[in-house]
Order: C-alpha cells, then sequence, then structure tokens
C-alpha cells in the first residue's frame, strides 16, 4: 500500500502543474512550493535548533498559534519553523511575525521528506489536528526526532482503525505523544495499541480566550452603537440574511442596531444586501465623514476586525448553518459571554453542538422563530444575560490545552 501511495503522490504532483494552469488556488499551491528548499537553506544555520511546527490550513493554525506563540516566550533562543499544507492557510499567515521561517510543505515523497529534513533538523516536530503524511513520519521515526501530535481528533471510519490501515497505523509509530482533544480519540488509539495519549483538550479555546485580553476597541463601533442592543452577525449567507432583514425590516426596534459581516464581500453582493434592507444602512467602505449614530444597519464589507466587533455584541448570529460545510466559528462569540444565534446545520461541530445542548446557542430555522429568539434577547430580565453566561463558561472550562502541552515539552 506504501508503494502505491507513493506513485499517487508522484501523479498528483504532475496533474497539479496541469491543472495549475487553469486554477488560481492549485496555482498558488504548486508554485508556492518551487523554491521552499532555496528560502529554507537561507534561513536556517546547522547550528540552529528548530522547533517545526505544521497546520494544513488556516483553522489548523489557530489552534496552533497558542502552543507557537508560547513556544517563542518559552524559548526565545529556538528557531520556529510553521509549514502550510494549503495556500489558504499560507497566502493569510506567510508574514506571521512569531514563527522565524514560514513556508509550504513539499509534497509526501520520500526525496522531499528526507531532504526537507536533512535542512530543517528540528529538535521537536508538532502536528496539528490530522496532519499525517507517511513518509514524513518514517523519516522523523528514524531519524527519533521528537514528533507529537496536538488537539488531535480520531473518528472510527479513519483508515488507521481499518482492517486494511496496517500501513497507516505504523506511520502513527512516529508519535513520541498524541494530544488529543477528546476521550473517543483516547480510546480509538488505545485501541490499537497506542498508549501514548493525553487527553489535553482543544487549543482553539486557549486562542479564543486570548482574544478576550487583547484591545478589542473601535471608536467607530462605539459611535455607531450609541448604546443601543447590538446584534452582530458574522460570516452570513445569503440564507441568513434572508432571515436577518426580513426581521430587520419588519420587526426591528429604533432601540436595535445591526452588524452585519458577510462571509462574501464581493461588492455586488454587498450592494444587494444594502438595497434590501429599509433601514437606515451604511457600509464599512462608507463609513469616513458620516454621523454613524444615524443610522441602524452597519455592513463590514472589509476582512480582519470581526473578532473585535463580536466584544460589542448583545446577541451574535453565527451564519453558514444553512450551506453544506455548515455554521462557522460560535467561539469567537462565545469567549465574549455572548448569547449565540445559529441555522440547523451544525452537527459536525462539536462545539456548537455542545452549546445549544447548554443552552447558550440557539437553533432557527425560519424567520418567525428568530424573531421571537431576538424579541426575548431585548427583555431586560430575559434569557439573555444567563445564556451568555453559560457561553462564556463553556469556553473557559476548556482552556488549559496550551499549558498541558508545554509542560512535556519542557
Amino acid at each position: 500500500m506504501h508503494k502505491i501511495y507513493n506513485i499517487v503522490v508522484i501523479v498528483a504532483s504532475f496533474l497539479m502543474k496541469l491543472i495549475a494552469l487553469f486554477n488560481t488556488k492549485i496555482k498558488l499551491f504548486v508554485e508556492g512550493r518551487n523554491d521552499v528548499f532555496t528560502k529554507l537553506k537561507s534561513s536556517i544555520k546547522s547550528a540552529d535548533t528548530v522547533i517545526w511546527v505544521h497546520c494544513a490550513s488556516l483553522g489548523e493554525f489557530e489552534q496552533g498559534r497558542p502552543l507557537i506563540e508560547k513556544l517563542k516566550l518559552n524559548f526565545p533562543s529556538k528557531k520556529i519553523l510553521l509549514t502550510f499544507f494549503s495556500p489558504s492557510g499560507y497566502e493569510v499567515r506567510k508574514n506571521y511575525e512569531v514563527a522565524d521561517v514560514v513556508c509550504y510543505l513539499p509534497l509526501d515523497t520520500t526525496f522531499n521528506a528526507k531532504k526537507f529534513l536533512d535542512i530543517v533538523h528540528p529538535e521537536t516536530a508538532i502536528f496539528v489536528k490530522y496532519e499525517f503524511w507517511p513518509n514524513y513520519l518514517k523519516v522523523l521515526k528514524n531519524r527519533k526526532i521528537k514528533t507529537i501530535l496536538i488537539s488531535g481528533i480520531f473518528r472510527e471510519n479513519q483508515v488507521f482503525f481499518k482492517w486494511y490501515g496496517g500501513w497507516m497505523r505504523k506511520s502513527l509509530q512516529a508519535f513520541s505523544h498524541f494530544f488529543v482533544q477528546d476521550s473517543v480519540s483516547e480510546k480509538l488509539l488505545n485501541s490499537i495499541h497506542f498508549s501514548n495519549v493525553t487527553v489535553s483538550g482543544d487549543t482553539r479555546f486557549d486562542r479564543v480566550f486570548e482574544i478576550t485580553k487583547q484591545d478589542n476597541q473601535l471608536n467607530f463601533i462605539n459611535h455607531f452603537i450609541n448604546s443601543k442592543h447590538t446584534l452582530v452577525a458574522g460570516s452570513t449567507w445569503k440564507e441568513d440574511e434572508v432571515l436577518l432583514v426580513d426581521y430587520i425590516n419588519n420587526n426591528a426596534t429604533e432601540n436595535e442596531k445591526f452588524i452585519i459581516a458577510p462571509h462574501n464581500i464581493h461588492q455586488q453582493e454587498i450592494q444587494q444586501l444594502k438595497k434590501s434592507i429599509s433601514k437606515p444602512t451604511i457600509l464599512f467602505s462608507e463609513k469616513e465623514g458620516k454621523n454613524l449614530e444615524e443610522f441602524q444597519v452597519f455592513i463590514i464589507d472589509t476582512i480582519g476586525i470581526l473578532t473585535k466587533i463580536y466584544s460589542y455584541a448583545d446577541v451574535a448570529y453565527v451564519g453558514g448553518g444553512y450551506t453544506k460545510s455548515g455554521v462557522h466559528n460560535v467561539l469567537e462569540p462565545a469567549t465574549f459571554g455572548v448569547p449565540i444565534i445559529i441555522g440547523p446545520n451544525y452537527y459536525k461541530f462539536n462545539e456548537a453542538i455542545e452549546l445549544v445542548k447548554n443552552e447558550a446557542c440557539f437553533m432557527v430555522d425560519n424567520s418567525q422563530k428568530l424573531s421571537v429568539l431576538l424579541s426575548e434577547f431585548l427583555l431586560p430580565k430575559g434569557k439573555r444575560i444567563e445564556a451568555g453566561k453559560r457561553a462564556q463558561n463553556y469556553v473557559l472550562d476548556k482552556t488549559g490545552a496550551t499549558n498541558k502541552i508545554l509542560n512535556y515539552l519542557k
């Protein structure tokens, strides 16, 4: 099976070069790897002590970020190498200031793995969540390099737990320790004779908790809100916006303000959204020189500030619950002690499931349910405050994974 895998990787590499001629994302994937070895040779010297952290994409980076930042703080003399598999991670975080070197991970061939590790010679290799590359893991094991998995999550349908998965189970032997999110993952690893497992939880909770400690002030948001009850709708799709606009146009009171940060900020779609709203509405891109207090709806047609905006919310609506991929990140509003509203597709996301069970997050699947819920949240002695406390406590109770991993590495 390993030989077949190697052939597939080589064939895939060739095909991606062809696809790159017609696909922008694949072009970034291919061209971004062209000068990786040159970049590494110029950035890492033989005398350097290197900690290598690998993430599949942006979501895994956010999980690894709390540990990366603590490693830099505790081991300032060591170089941190951060690698990504996907362009959606690398292109966003290629200038991440905490890492000494950021680059793509070369494709998983035996040649690439040996060459990569010859140059990098890491003291420790850290994989985030579920990146399992057999050739890299084989070379790491052969060279006896300390290798750990953090925020790992395993499911019964993965190849490791199938009768034909022996070659991939062998790859797991490279890991010195597994830090996993839940007891299910621990039991699955135990079932294939791995006992070097700690249930540490998900480092994402440490990341979102740290957000509350940063400066989240945005003066223009203060001016817009003007002490009024505010709903922040983040990462919304058209289906979410239909419900929100229906409430704004037909049920919203003068004491309510609405901030909408769409998932897609294409100008045509933003203008369509603005035109569909009958209440005074302004875009982020139009705010200069305007008296923001005069508007009831603020559409954020930019990226990078949603997390800060959540800190102003009385209620949060997190979009994506009407799409196939499912609801977006509910932890960011939860950490600020805000009750959350989502659409019906959330069953692939443990934190959303648990927040719903804790009555800190509420699912709506039609305009009427949204209207009733938002009306309840307007009541001064209603369930909004208690729901928000439950959301925040949910995050606080799950922090600490980063310190457990750090203690092991020390």
